[in-house]
Order: C-alpha cells, then structure tokens, then sequence
C-alpha cells in the first residue's frame, strides 16, 4: 500500500507509548521524527511534512485527552486526523450521466484505469463506454479493447486512424446509449507541447464534466511539475493512482494533489479490472494505522459473494445459514475468498488483522496461506460426492487414498478436515444468532477500529 513504512514505522512508535496515561515532549519529537522520516522517503513534499509536523506536535501537547483515553489513543487519534487532512477530500463522482477524460503520461496506467473505471461504475448500475483516443502508442487500440472485454463494457476506437480529435467525436456518437463515457487520450514519454495541444482539443470536442490526472503511484517529485501543467492546460479535478501493488512510494501522488489544489478520485492496485477502489480518506489512513476498514470490506464480501453465485446458480449464500456446512459450501467461501483480492489486502480492512499484525508475520505469509487454499481444492478435487457432502465419514484409508489421488501430502488432506471442522463450528455459532446479535457484533468491530478509550487501542 502507499506509505506503507509509514504506517509500520508508527505502530512501532506509537507502542512505545503503551501504558502512558500523560505524554511529554520527547515522546511527541520520537513520534513526529517518525513521520517525517516515513513521509520524506515516501517523496512527499518537504514543505508539506513540516507543516504536518508542526500541527501534530503542537495538538498533541496542548490538547487535553479525553477521560479515560490513554496517552498512545490520544496520540494516534491526532496522528489520524491530522494525516486524513493531509490526503485530502476524495474527488466527487456522481452516479448518473457523465463524461470523464483522463489525462497522463504514457505508461501512468490511463489504459488499464479506464477499463478498472469503467468496470466500476458497471457494478453501481450504469452503463459505461471507453473511447480510446491514443493513436501515438503502439498497441494502445489491442490493449484497450482486451481491457474493455474484460470488464464487460461498451467500446469504441478506430486503430486504423491518425485523428484522435475525430475518433472522440465518432465514439461519443456512436455510444450515445452509455451512461457514463471514459474518453483514455494518449501519453508521451514528457509533456511535450503537442500533448498538450491535443488533449485541448479533445477537451473541446467531448466536454467533459471532470478530468482526471492519472499518476504512477512511482512517479516521486516529478509528479508535481506534471500536475502543475497539465492543470494549467487542461484543469485537473481529480487524480487517480495506479500501481500501488508494487513497491512504489506514493508520497510524490499525494505531493501532486496538493499542488492542484485537487482531490484523489480511485486508487488502482494489480492486473485486473476488479483491483480498484474509490478513494475514502477515512478508509486509507484507518487501514494504514491498522485499524480496518469495515465499509470496504463489506463492499468486497457482497460483491465476492455474487460473483460465486453467479459461477454457481444453484448456490446461494443464505443456505449456509441452515442446515450442514459441507465441504461444497467451503468450497465456495474459498472462491469468494479469492474473488475479494489479494489475502493481504484484505487483511487490512480487518480491524485488529491488519496493521501491527501483519507487520508480525513473515513476509511470504499471505502467498503461503492462498497456496495452502490451492492445494485445499487440488485435495477436494480427489474426493467423492459422499465425502464432500459428509467429511466427517473420512477415515484414515480413505485419508491415504485421497492424498495420493491428488499428489498432496497426507498432513495437507487432514488439514483440510481439521480447517472444515473449525469452520462448520463457527458456522453453527453464526446459526443462533438474530439480526440484532450480528448487528452489536459489527458494531462492536467498528468500535475496537477507531476512536475512544477501548477503540484506538482495542485491537492492538
């Protein structure tokens, strides 16, 4: 995640804090030099650093804690605030009828934005068109067209054409039915004054209602003077990040933001046109301090959850509410599982799981659990109709037997019998409960996430 070591290095700093009911002076300075430090790897600008640096300082040792709040939730809650501000507001984008260019330099991820974009407001219930206008990259056309294929949606490019001013006519027209159009333009390797030119001239033709800036979440201090240009010829409302899977630092995005006085819109991680997400500074800094993001996590489930049962039509999520949690059904929660994203990222939207408790575990962890899940389902591959519908029946002959059928050590099938039983029990627990229990539960999670003597410092 961007400023990543940021949020690492914090939890580190702010356990120092751990049993203090007052905070001096030098745990504030150990706490902001910190943040500093994290903050000017990550690229962000000096000035802003300072600026934050001195705000966090100053309310943390003039204002008084709340009753009962400890020292470190007092401390952590300001470092929260302050940083929300520092990222800024989330860039409003409506649900209903609208046009939305982006803008970047060749290789930003414009391309791969649009489809993840497009995908997006798919999945709110619009109907969304890619125009591709990029005539000046190779393969811009193939790549695009695969991209919009993937995610489903309306496209429209002329590969066989030098005028993109022409091709954003034509395609606005001949998608007039779409509810929301993405018009991608081309890159160059700089900003060079033909980009420029004509990007203004495909401003004018597709009027768009918000132009997005897309920037490499790689891109460091160079992103400010591209902000500020393409801001004066164009305007830029909003920005989106990409490539924030990686091992880039982000701080010069954020950097970029605040130069154009803008907001960041998506935040764009992985290959496919699923790994994007709205940007909620609320969510960002909360998941970057450890303490989950419930709300997001919750959009994944339900949208995990569809995704299964729409590969499986005769499966349906409510059935595991009743009756026996089969090996089928386990099944299907590991398909959902993986139509979530990636392990880790999930992990963050945890409350408690994320954060300080990933920073514990060894860096290949989550690539070891999800492999441990493949080989769960190479197991479950090699096992009869009966012993799917009952695990319970499974002896040792059949244990062997099932083991050689699939390749997989002995130790992994039982595994997988020993992961069944957990879960059919927790199963059984989430039965009893009424709407009112699972509602305090929620309630509950949220509350050890963020604010208050027994939130900031309840799941760490």
């Amino acid at each position: 995640m961007v400023l990543d070591d940021l949020g690492s290095s914090l939890r580190g700093t702010l356990d120092t804090l751990r049993g203090k009911s007052r905070i001096s002076e030098e745990d504030v300075d150990k706490v902001v030099k910190e943040i500093q430090r994290s903050l000017l790897q990550a690229d962000v600008d000096v000035d802003l650093v300072m600026d934050l640096s001195e705000s966090i300082t100053e309310r943390s040792l003039e204002e008084e804690p709340p009753g009962g709040t400890s020292a470190r939730d007092h401390v952590l809650r300001i470092v929260y605030e302050e940083l929300v501000g520092l990222v800024g507001d989330s860039t409003p984008i409506p649900l209903e009828e609208q046009t939305i260019m982006l803008a970047g330099l060749q290789g930003s991820g414009k391309t791969t934005t649009a489809a993840k974009m497009a995908w997006w407001f798919s999945k709110k219930g619009l109907r969304p068109a890619i125009v591709q206008t990029d005539t000046f990259r190779p393969g811009a056309y193939e790549q695009a067209a695969e991209m919009a294929d993937r995610a489903e949606v309306d496209f429209y490019g002329e590969p066989d054409s030098d005028d993109p001013v022409q091709i954003a006519r034509d395609g606005l027209a001949a998608t007039a039915d779409a509810d929301v159009h993405i018009v991608d333009t081309a890159g160059r390797h700089a900003l060079e004054d033909d980009l420029i030119a004509e990007i203004e001239e495909i401003e004018g033709v597709v009027e768009p209602d918000r132009s997005l800036l897309v920037l490499d979440a790689a891109i460091g201090q160079g992103a400010k003077q591209q902000a500020r240009q393409f801001d004066a010829s164009v305007g830029i409302d909003g920005v989106a990040i990409t490539k924030l899977d990686g091992t880039a630092k982000g701080g010069g995005s954020l950097t970029a933001v605040n130069e154009t006085d803008s907001t960041i819109a998506f935040l764009g991680s992985g290959e496919t046109v699923q790994d994007i997400e709205r940007f909620e500074p609320d969510s960002f800094i909360s998941r970057l301090l450890g303490m989950g993001d419930l709300k997001q996590l919750t959009e994944r489930v339900e949208r995990a959850m569809e995704e299964t049962q729409d590969d499986d039509e005769d499966w349906d999520p409510e059935d595991l509410m009743k009756g026996e949690f089969t090996l089928h059904d386990m099944r299907k929660q590991m398909q959902a599982m993986d139509n979530m994203g990636p392990l880790d990222q999930v992990m963050d939207m945890i409350p408690g799981m994320g954060g300080g408790l990933m920073d514990e575990l060894p860096d290949d962890a989550m690539d070891v659990t999800q492999e441990r899940m493949r080989g769960f389902e190479v197991v479950m591959d090699s096992m009869t109709e009966a012993e799917m519908a009952d695990p319970r029946s499974v002896g040792a002959s059949q244990i062997r037997r099932i083991a050689r059928g699939s390749g997989q050590p002995e130790d992994r099938v039982r595994e997988l019998l020993d992961q069944h039983k957990m879960m059919a029990q927790t199963m059984q627990q989430f039965q009893g409960m009424g709407d009112g229990d699972m509602q305090r539960m929620m309630s509950k999670m949220q509350q050890q996430g963020g604010g208050g003597g027994g939130g900031f410092g309840g799941m760490f």
